[in-house]
């Protein structure tokens, strides 16, 4: 029973340097950001005006990051 919790809510945040809740704050930070992301390319849907570049700068950035991250000691 431990061993699964261990791998089902530790392993990961352990391999990538993080707590569980430093883990889960990074996750729910880029959650956010890829919501306002998606929200602003269903408006641009409709409103073509809108929000040309929103989405795809929101998702570059997070791509930058997350790379940035994986490269990190």
């Amino acid at each position: 029973m431990r061993d699964t919790l261990d791998r089902c809510f530790l392993a990961h945040p352990r391999s990538v340097n993080e707590t569980y809740v430093e883990h889960a704050g990074v996750a729910f930070r880029v959650a956010g950001r890829l919501f306002g992301a998606s929200f602003a390319a269903a408006v641009h849907a409709i409103f073509p005006f809108l929000f040309v570049t929103t989405a795809s700068t929101a998702i570059k950035t997070l791509h930058d990051e997350i790379a940035a991250r994986s490269k990190a000691p």
